[in-house]
């Protein structure tokens, strides 16, 4: 009999209650075991959804108040050294590494942070230094797994394998990773003893590493450690996903685990070569429910494979999604006012355990006549979506038959745009902005709310919304910034609000997904061909613009983020979806310019994302995505300035591609990586205009004006003065009205204070 387990569950709780219990503890409102309450709250309630529908190993290590990568660094000892000695309680020490710490006297800059994989998760990345000494601090865990042993489940324990923590960290000094391993199985293997004594039978260890390209000296490290984690008492599942193993496997073929777990989702091309060579004694999940997307699993298609896996395996073959369902949001029947049709098609969290309760028991030989309902509805489901006239238009894709070179090109080469538009703009040394977004207090929230709800009229809304434009203007001005933005009242989310606008979208109440820490994120879901039927920015633009003599941005999310951050239909290639959002987005970047904008931004944070895992498939996303871009952006005057912004992603192996996005001025994150982002574009002679954000804005650490100034001193060491932006490394809705003022004034004085030395160094030349 076939078994069904489970990678992960999402942590955030289905109303988003570990969210709102951890900002009211960082505000001092609630109290340590209140939060450590909710905690136990929003667990328990996964378990048992877990256990209702069915499932037979129920993973305990998987829930995290912040981040799992930020859990295994505290559990091996490993929270930054700044951090270590900070005479705090232990909760309070964990939630500095992530947030970083601020006070009269101290001031602690938090962990970096990146993107997970290709993912819209960011992770904290775990820092190696000369004091780096890993011991095991197995508390939570330990009180995890005694919380669970309450519901009398079959547990597994769920962990992040040791080469994949190791991957994901940096050395601060330019040490060698992978020469911290010996010490590393040492405290795992403490642990497991641990777990052993716990009754703990499956650990499941996640390699997700195993989907790259990896140098010859981390692939021969896997039987290295494998073979030195071995425990009589212990079954280690070892599980990659994310794409396929490809050469990889050879290696993962080799060692001694019980059990292989493979995402037959993104790479289905390993099930049948794993299967053909797989050893007769171990264990073989097979990831064939989409952890990452929210479309209905299609039963037909997995029992075709996983009938084929079964007559070869047995009782070895065990049902899994791809990976954690993290990544979706955790129950479909919270959603009332999706379209009915539309609603049959999807699949939440708690609605894949269900599905995979489905197959086990269609896989196992089950007749009866509640299973063959559920199988013909399936198929009833896959049938209706693929007729549906709601998913296809005919004169969306006529539009993209007119497509040709002469879409993606601009009048004139930079150099001369460049002067042209300075001439124009007549912007000092050092021009200062911001990335788009300010405050959103509750009040706005309230209003935009009270207007969805129809609580209040359109006119007293946009008189609301005005009213906030008009503050957020007066207050740049005050601040004595060069470029304003309008600071997005309007916008609940940089996707959401233009997917509300463009037809092929839909959108859901709850449908929550966790993007770091407590900051969640609803993606919208593109089910059909996308399209623009008005303007989407224009009218509050213009309103913020006639209320300044400075330039204010025309703020617009660029395609391949609308695109990324989304639930992408799965029915046509992705580079076709891009095509579509950009030819929308094009048409509101010609009425911007018509609405005489002169500077518009299009953000594209999730390009480096986007990339494929393998090296070998970057060269056709990186094509389609700087199309897509160029579509959406190369339409304007040589003296409309377009600029574009991207975060927490390295960019040293893609500046090619950045280069040829062919934006004016690109802003970046750099402020926790100290600038070291900017090597890349210092070695590529990158030629355009570049702001590296000098304010940590995911922090509520303020920094002075000598840190920045520190920052960009530091920034023009790679790249000329004259190229150089001064900004935050991104938006700032998350933060406060307060500490925005005060972060914002000591930027602007750090960049006229660099103006005023580089006029001193002028005349003194």
């Amino acid at each position: 009999m076939s078994r069904i387990h489970n990678l992960g569950f999402p942590r955030i709780g289905s109303n988003r209650e570990l969210k709102f219990a951890c900002e009211a503890y960082w505000a001092g409102e609630q109290t340590e075991a209140e939060l450590l309450a909710v905690a136990h709250r929003v667990k328990t309630e996964n378990w048992q959804r877990q256990l209702s529908a069915g499932i037979d190993l129920l993973p305990v290590g998987d829930f995290s108040l912040y981040d799992h990568i930020l859990d295994t660094s505290a559990l091996v000892g490993n929270l930054p050294t700044r951090f270590r000695e900070l005479s705090v309680g232990e909760i309070d020490r964990y939630f500095a590494a992530a947030r970083g710490l601020q006070s009269d006297t101290l001031t602690l800059p938090a962990s970096e942070m990146t993107k997970w994989f290709d993912t819209n998760y960011h992770y904290l990345v775990p820092e190696f230094d000369e004091q780096t000494c890993f011991s095991l601090h197995p508390e939570k865990l330990i009180n995890d797994i005694e919380e669970a042993k309450s519901l009398h489940a079959e547990l597994k324990v769920v962990l992040p394998g040791p080469l994949t923590y190791l991957w994901l960290g940096k050395e601060r000094n330019g040490g060698d990773k992978l020469a911290r391993l010996p010490q590393l199985i040492e405290i795992y293997n403490e642990l497991f003893e641990l777990l052993v004594s716990k009754n703990i039978r499956w650990v499941q260890l996640d390699e997700p590493i195993l989907a790259l390209d990896l140098p010859l000296n981390w692939q021969n490290s896997f039987e290295y450690c494998y073979h030195r984690l071995q425990n009589k008492q212990l079954s280690i599942l070892l599980a990659s996903y994310f794409g396929p193993l490809k050469e990889n496997y050879g290696i993962v073929n080799r060692l001694p685990v019980a059990g292989l777990h493979l995402d037959a989702v993104r790479g289905a091309s390993d099930v049948k070569r794993v299967i053909d060579l797989f050893a007769p004694h171990k264990i073989l999940s097979i990831g064939i429910v989409d952890g990452r997307n929210i479309w209905r699993n299609d039963f037909e298609k997995s029992l075709t494979l996983l009938r084929a896996c079964q007559d070869k395996l047995g009782d070895r073959l065990w049902l899994a999604p791809s990976c954690s369902l993290l990544h979706v949001p955790v129950d479909l029947n919270n959603e009332s006012d999706i379209d009915e049709e539309i609603y049959h098609w999807l699949a939440f969290a708690q609605q894949k355990l269900e599905e995979l309760s489905i197959l086990k028991r269609a896989l196992n030989g089950e007749h009866s006549d509640e299973l063959s309902t559920r199988l013909q509805e399936n198929a009833d489901a896959q049938t209706a979506r693929a007729r549906s006239p709601k998913v296809h238009n005919a004169e969306v894709l006529a539009d993209l038959k007119k497509v040709d070179e002469s879409f993606t090109q601009r009048h004139s080469a930079f150099k001369l745009r460049a002067k042209i538009q300075q001439d124009f703009l007549k912007l000092p040394a050092y021009p200062t902005t911001t990335i788009g977004s300010f405050p959103q207090t509750k009040d706005i929230r309230q209003v935009r709310r009270a207007y969805k709800q129809n609580t209040i009229s359109e006119a007293e809304y946009r008189e609301r919304i005005c009213k906030e434009i008009a503050y957020t203007i007066q207050e740049q001005e005050k601040l004595g910034l060069d470029v304003l933005v309008h600071g997005e009242a309007e916008r609940n989310d940089m996707v959401e609000y233009f997917g509300e606008q463009l037809d092929g979208y839909i959108f859901t109440d709850k449908g929550w997904v966790q993007s770091y820490g407590s900051r969640c994120v609803k993606p919208p879901i593109i089910y059909g061909d996308v399209s623009r039927t008005q303007s989407m920015t224009v009218d509050w633009i213009r309103y913020a613009q006639s209320l300044t003599e400075k330039p204010v941005k025309g703020m617009l999310t660029g395609p391949i983020t609308l695109l990324q951050w989304a639930f992408v239909r799965d029915d046509q290639p992705r580079s076709r979806t891009a095509q579509q959002i950009a030819l929308a987005l094009r048409a509101e970047v010609q009425e911007l310019e018509q609405a005489g904008v002169s500077i518009i931004q299009v953000d594209e944070p999730a390009l480096r994302e986007g990339l494929p895992l393998r090296k070998a498939d970057w060269s056709a996303y990186l094509t389609w995505a700087v199309h897509a871009f160029k579509l959406a952006t190369c339409c304007v005057e040589d003296s409309t300035q377009i600029h574009t912004h991207m975060c927490y992603s390295e960019f040293n192996d893609i500046i090619e591609s950045i280069a040829a996005l062919d934006a004016d001025v690109i802003t970046i994150e750099t402020s926790r990586s100290k600038m070291k982002l900017l090597e890349a574009f210092a070695d590529f002679n990158y030629p355009n205009g570049i702001g590296p954000g000098v304010y940590d804005i995911h922090s509520p650490n303020v920094p002075n004006e000598n840190d920045m100034s520190q920052l960009i001193l530091r920034a023009q060491k790679h790249l000329p003065w004259q190229q150089l932006w001064v900004n935050p490394d991104c938006g700032l809705k998350t933060r406060g009205w307060e500490e925005t003022r005060k972060a914002l004034q000591e930027m602007v004085n750090a960049s006229q204070n660099l103006r005023n030395q580089h006029r001193q160094n002028s005349a003194f030349a």
